[in-house]
């Protein structure tokens, strides 16, 4: 991580007409594509659960889970800033195991934590910041309160709603959050956030006048399976790609084209080989 894609740079951003890109990954292949093509921040996401170990939600991965891949993330030496998600029941308990829960995942790589929710969090929001942790908040669509909200379902669509949900993003901000993501909310709430606070807004399915933009590593190269939400632009199709190469790979194997004799090791010149199994065994 360089300077500029240090917590206090990142805030920094706020305004400054370029908007921020954050992208999900979850390995060091993953991480090392991020980075090579500029991204500004790398979120190890608790999405990790879904897209990579087959959950229907988020609400399965454990501190473990998520300090193992930030740490696999952390090996890639990325450029950008690496922001680890701290998962369902890490940060919902006392303030001393909140803090040692974002301990491990700084420990494992991360620079910085991201936390689900509002006012209700603000006072291990403070906990985590009081042991020099920066953190990013996250409001709209929670997807570890998936049971809560009733589904995955666009938030603060009616006027009380949103004004609450305001009141949660500057809460967060005056409390000392870097940014904060916005997750499916209409685009005139995400407006109404992104000018009220004077930290980066970044949005995934916020509409187009948030400070960033983050979408699912999967999501956008076509990775995952299934009806993709209605925010996600598909950059790639490589589950295609991919699938068309390992069905190429067995036509070949079963047909006898793989290997080829440009794909073998062979003895060096002059080594018998008649009878080697037979001599070396005797």
């Amino acid at each position: 991580m360089s300077a500029s894609t240090a917590a206090p740079a990142i805030r920094a951003r706020k305004g400054d007409g370029t908007p921020l890109v954050m992208v999900t990954a979850y390995d060091t292949p993953s991480a090392r594509i991020v980075d090579d093509a500029g991204a500004d921040i790398i979120l190890v996401g608790d999405s990790v659960a879904m897209v990579v170990l087959g959950y229907d939600d988020t609400l399965s991965v454990t501190v473990d889970d998520m300090a193992h891949h930030t740490a696999a993330v952390a090996r890639a030496k990325p450029r950008a800033m690496v922001v680890a998600d701290m998962p369902w029941m890490s940060y919902h308990v006392s303030r001393e195991d909140t803090v040692r829960n974002a301990a491990r995942l700084l420990r494992a790589g991360a620079a910085a934590v991201k936390l689900e929710g509002g006012r209700k969090r603000l006072e291990m929001v403070g906990a985590i910041l009081d042991a020099e942790i920066p953190v990013m908040g996250h409001l709209g669509l929670t997807p570890q309160s998936v049971h809560m909200l009733g589904g995955f379902k666009v938030q603060a669509k009616e006027f009380d709603a949103a004004r609450a949900l305001v009141d949660d993003a500057v809460a967060l901000a005056e409390a000392g959050c870097f940014a904060i993501v916005l997750e499916c909310v209409p685009d005139a709430v995400a407006t109404m956030v992104t000018e009220a606070v004077p930290v980066p807004t970044i949005g995934i399915g916020a509409g187009a006048h948030c400070d960033g933009q983050v979408l699912v590593f999967h999501d956008l190269l076509g990775l995952g399976g299934g009806r993709a939400p209605k925010f996600v632009r598909r950059y790639a199709d490589l589950r295609g790609d991919a699938t068309t190469a390992v069905a190429q790979f067995a036509d070949d194997v079963r047909s006898g084209r793989y290997p080829s004799e440009a794909e073998t090791y062979h003895f060096a010149d002059g080594t018998p080989v008649p009878g080697l199994y037979q001599a070396a065994s005797a």
